[in-house]
């Protein structure tokens, strides 16, 4: 899943909407509507903004190809 989709789905668990995401996060709602479509990809600092809002945890892995 891309990081959109994930923070997508979080959102929708929560029952919240885009902007209310945005408001608990300190961001317009615009930015959200970018990040679930993936138009933009967040930066890492963005990306735990969301999880501690939405009371999730952020885990990054790296891997070899």
């Amino acid at each position: 899943m891309t990081p959109g989709e994930l923070v997508r789905e979080r959102r929708e668990q929560l029952g919240w909407s885009q902007a209310q995401l945005a408001k608990a996060a300190g961001t317009g709602q615009a930015m959200i509507s970018r990040i679930e479509s993936d138009r933009v990809s967040p930066t890492v600092g963005m990306l735990t903004r969301l999880a501690e809002v939405m009371d999730a945890q952020l885990s990054l892995t790296m891997f070899q190809v």
